[in-house]
């Protein structure tokens, strides 16, 4: 009676050890998790027992304010159910803020794990050693017996400053180049104009609209925003004073950027046209506010 339990028990354990050793398992790690802009981080996902279907590229293609800075590198060990499989991702953020990267589901029931980065600009450490400003040291006054030296320096000097004087050449009078004044405003409608015409695909066409006109601001304007988000930038234009529908445009102009850039929107002719014409408009009325009124 006793070897009828023992016997259906032992291969009951045996059976669910062995299904728990070919469960996928994933691990993700990241090798920091608090970057500067513009800093690299990687990514490591590590499954051991995959099931079929899954070779390489298992994560995002894209992620929100995260951009790839390489290629990935991918790596297998094992045979059978005891294979590995290891993806390194190198990405970095040009966008300043706490944001996560979201787990991503490889097949049904395995997913990787959220991970939480912080992209901040380059801060002043407070409690960095302060280093003060040392005392002058007393120079030791020369021994007499050196004084003709430097009577003979002096003198040398002087012949030299005479020779330089009665054999110089005089020089022609520095012609004055007038500085031409650049014209922001006009170049800024230049190259919208042209991009109008281009034949740029849609990622590419904002990407230039916005540069073009975030390039504006600064330079008429002194708003850095380079680095900024939209909605940053979408901030700091509300003290232009601009008319209520011109802003409310230009912002949905400016926000129709990250919704083509993220894929989350496509936009047609007519899309691109209204984009282009809000930012024009939007460029005349800050160019007029600069601008003194004709008498």
């Amino acid at each position: 009676m006793r070897h009828r339990i023992i016997i259906p028990l032992l291969f009951f354990v045996f059976a669910v050890t062995a299904v728990r050793a070919q469960s996928p398992v994933v691990k993700t790690e990241a090798d920091k998790t608090r970057i500067l802009l513009g800093e690299p981080i990687t990514i490591k996902i590590t499954i051991q027992s995959p099931p079929a279907g899954i070779t390489d590229h298992f994560f995002a293609d894209s992620i929100p304010h995260f951009e790839t800075s390489k290629d990935p590198q991918f790596d297998s060990s094992g045979s059978g159910d005891s294979k590995v499989i290891t993806g390194i991702y190198t990405i970095t953020s040009f966008d300043s803020g706490h944001w996560v990267i979201p787990a991503f589901v490889m097949a049904k029931g395995i997913q990787t794990d959220s991970i939480p980065v912080d992209v901040v600009f380059s801060d002043f450490n407070p409690d960095q050693e302060y280093h003060d400003i040392r005392d002058i040291i007393p120079v030791k006054p020369a021994s007499k017996n050196l004084n003709w030296v430097f009577f003979a320096a002096g003198g040398l000097v002087v012949v030299l400053a005479l020779i330089y004087y009665l054999t110089r050449k005089k020089k022609k009078p520095v012609e004055v180049i007038p500085v031409i004044e650049e014209d922001f405003y006009g170049d800024t409608m230049k190259e919208l104009g042209k991009l109008e015409n281009s034949p740029f695909g849609d990622k590419e066409y904002y990407s230039a609209l916005i540069s073009v006109f975030r390039l504006y601001v600064l330079k008429r304007k002194g708003i850095l925003s380079l680095q900024k988000t939209t909605d940053d930038l979408v901030l700091q234009l509300k003290d232009l004073g601009l008319p209520a529908d011109l802003f409310s445009q230009l912002a949905a102009a400016l926000r129709m950027g990250d919704f083509v850039k993220f894929a989350k929107y496509k936009p047609g002719a007519a899309d691109r046209k209204d984009s282009v014409d809000h930012i024009k408009s939007a460029v005349s009325a800050i160019e007029k506010t600069i601008q003194p009124a004709a008498s």
